[in-house]
């Protein structure tokens, strides 16, 4: 097969071009046919509501290559899903979930020579996006939508991997509230928190961790990814992750609270006190940009938390998770719950 030529091993979380995106329209009430296009631009009108109103919407998922050399999706129904989800709360038309997956594989079938290799570290980041295009003058949904994916390879969203990542709470800045659209991918809620994250990269940490609009009192996530604690208990331990009106509901996290059931842990979803943070062993953020990223420490108030000793190396169950669904996603493990969907 022939691969792009790439140093695959070294890649970091940005946009690589790559040859084809595919591309569906909403209009009179029925979806287009799939467009292939070689172009990485789109035109819309000056009134689009996703420009106006926000009507925008995207999604995240990966393909790999596996250790026998198949190409595979991670839960992409699960994303449909969700996308899907944040459709219903902005008002907009939302592709079936058939639809969906075949487009997001298709788009990595036009595009197979920029999968990465197994164990180079990296994959194939499939990115769908929903955009309100109708012209509107005045606050009310679009009558048309475009549904676009493009692929990019990528490394770890953060650039060093596995080591342990500093994060700052976030006390000034809130990404989103309860009753509001925090739980799903709408674009600007990444508008609302860059510059939380713009200030805290600027101090030396790598995110944010934020809490809740209304108490300010409890975890919500991280800037780019859900968070979790891991307390030891013996030859176990109990995996806790919050549990909020405001977050995104994460398919990296649902796996993970799956593999640590089957290990024999404990898990936990529940609202996390900010002040319980250093009764953590271990902490970490994850999603399918970062798959996991272990905390080394987390400054609050003039305190800094540290995890796992000293806080510069992963904790064991925290490698642990992160092996286990790696292998998984490479095929190298046996696929138990039906996660891989091949192309």
């Amino acid at each position: 097969m022939e691969r792009a030529d790439l140093d695959w091993k070294n890649l970091g979380f940005g946009l690589i071009p790559t040859d084809y995106s595919v591309r569906y329209r909403w209009r009179e009430g029925q979806w287009s046919e799939p467009e292939v296009s070689q172009s990485m631009e789109v035109t819309l009108s000056v009134a689009a509501t996703v420009l106006h109103y926000g009507q925008a919407l995207f999604e995240g998922m990966k393909a790999f290559e596996t250790a026998d050399g198949r190409c595979v999706l991670f839960r992409p129904e699960m994303n449909a899903k969700r996308m899907a989800h944040g459709a219903r709360k902005l008002l907009m038309q939302s592709p079936p979930e058939d639809m969906f997956v075949d487009a997001a594989k298709e788009v990595v079938r036009l595009n197979r020579r920029f999968i990465p290799p197994v164990d180079s570290g990296a994959s194939l980041y499939v990115r769908p996006l929903l955009i309100g295009t109708g012209a509107r003058v005045g606050v009310r949904p679009s009558d048309e939508y475009m549904f676009i994916l493009f692929v990019t390879p990528c490394g770890p969203y953060f650039k060093h991997g596995l080591r342990p990542i500093r994060l700052r709470v976030e006390e000034e800045v809130h990404r989103a509230a309860p009753l509001g659209v925090g739980d799903i991918k709408a674009a600007g809620n990444y508008a609302a928190g860059m510059r939380a994250t713009q200030m805290a990269r600027e101090q030396g940490y790598n995110d944010v961790l934020y809490l809740d609009a209304r108490e300010g009192h409890y975890v919500d996530e991280s800037g780019p990814a859900n968070f979790f604690g891991i307390r030891h208990e013996g030859d176990s331990a109990t995996y806790v992750t919050p549990r909020s009106q405001s977050i995104l509901p994460s398919v990296t996290n649902d796996s993970l609270t799956t593999l640590a059931r089957d290990m024999g842990m404990v898990v936990e979803r529940r609202p996390i006190a900010v002040d319980e943070l250093p009764s953590f062993d271990e902490a970490g953020c994850c999603g399918t940009a970062t798959v996991i990223a272990p905390v080394g420490t987390i400054q609050w108030r003039g305190q800094t938390i540290q995890y796992n000793g000293d806080g510069t190396e992963p904790g064991p169950w925290t490698l642990r998770l992160y092996n286990q669904l790696t292998s998984i996603q490479q095929g190298k493990s046996p696929d138990t719950h039906g996660w891989l969907d091949e192309i």
